[in-house]
């Protein structure tokens, strides 16, 4: 999954700016107070925007930022990837997922999920339906391209081995940013991805897929990705900054829910190069998983933290138990207890 690769540190799209024209003479006589000066935030993406963003752009785009306090840049992450920009505060929130929060947080790295952006894992195993790979037994002998992470090797033993197949028969190619449709047709037979947009794209493209959704096989598997997040610092230093950021973004994400060609044309207009067709047929296909059968849109579950960090554990892929409970926080939603 090509997400998980940095790019270039850039701004996304334009700056959420104060209306408003300062101190001026009301029809009473009597001066009208100055409009509130805004506080500078940045909001920093996993990888290029896509239909997973599409919330925040809503958020900037019809105010719901500023209506909060909030003049919200969104960039790009950098090299060291968005969540060592969360960490180290030069990003004061971002978009994550939770094998990363966990992952850091075993290292002493101080993540905090504050919302899931879609409430099950939608993410798994693509293959164009020629290549008849349509269980994980599917994969022995063949070729898969992915990043060169260690999880990518565990999730793939995972589930052959829950099929009783053989994982030493898969051949691993990193790929890197390579394109999903020129990889299956050159180098490799299945790869990792989002339905909502490279499975989404599949079927605009007229080339179909075979899909195995990862939390299929597993309850362990239907973990949060992707989730908004923040640092540990934000959360004792700016609460108030921090239930602002929430409170506006989950206004955009209702409204992606219920106005999905609205949003997408919002994201359309704010990040031109992406394809209308796409962004359109993606927003419609992911606005109901959203929140899904969750009570709100970005609650969490502590028993999905606690599930996806012993599977992780359970396949060396932690060095000790998370404590989940520092890991995540549905605190700053709306409608959350004070």
């Amino acid at each position: 999954m090509n997400w998980k690769k940095a790019a270039p540190a850039i701004l996304l799209g334009l700056t959420v700016v104060a209306s408003g024209c300062g101190n001026r003479e009301a029809k009473s006589g009597q001066p009208t107070a100055s409009p509130k000066a805004l506080t500078d935030v940045k909001v920093v993406l996993d990888w290029t925007p896509n239909t997973n963003h599409t919330g925040l752009y809503v958020a900037k785009d019809q105010g719901f930022f500023e209506q909060e306090g909030l003049n919200v840049q969104i960039i790009a992450p950098g090299e060291g990837g968005a969540d060592t920009m969360i960490a180290s505060g030069a990003a004061e929130f971002g978009v994550s997922y939770q094998e990363g929060i966990t992952q850091g947080r075993i290292q002493g790295v101080p993540l905090v999920s504050i919302a899931a952006i879609i409430q099950h894992n939608t993410s798994g195993f693509a293959s164009p339906v020629a290549k008849n790979i349509k269980t994980p037994k599917d994969f022995e002998n063949k070729a898969y391209g992915g990043w060169g992470s260690p999880v990518e090797s565990a999730m793939i033993d995972s589930l052959m081995q829950s099929e009783k197949a053989d994982p030493s028969k898969v051949k691993m190619l990193n790929i890197g940013e390579a394109d999903y449709f020129t990889a299956v047709k050159r180098d490799i037979d299945f790869a990792w991805i989002y339905y909502a947009w490279t499975g989404v794209d599949a079927e605009l493209r007229g080339e179909p897929i075979n899909m195995i959704y990862l939390n299929k096989y597993s309850d362990k598997l239907d973990y949060y990705t992707p989730v908004l997040a923040t640092s540990e610092k934000m959360i004792s230093t700016k609460p108030d900054l921090v239930k602002a950021f929430v409170a506006a973004a989950s206004k955009g994400y209702q409204y992606a829910i219920s106005k999905p060609e609205d949003a997408a044309n919002i994201l359309i207009k704010a990040v031109p190069d992406l394809d209308p067709k796409l962004v359109k047929a993606s927003q419609k296909w992911l606005s109901s998983r959203y929140q899904d059968d969750a009570a709100r849109w970005g609650e969490q579950k502590k028993s999905v933290w606690e599930n996806y960090a012993a599977w992780m554990l359970d396949h060396k892929l932690l060095e000790k138990k998370l404590d989940a409970d520092a890991a995540f926080t549905n605190a700053f939603l709306p409608g959350s207890a004070k």
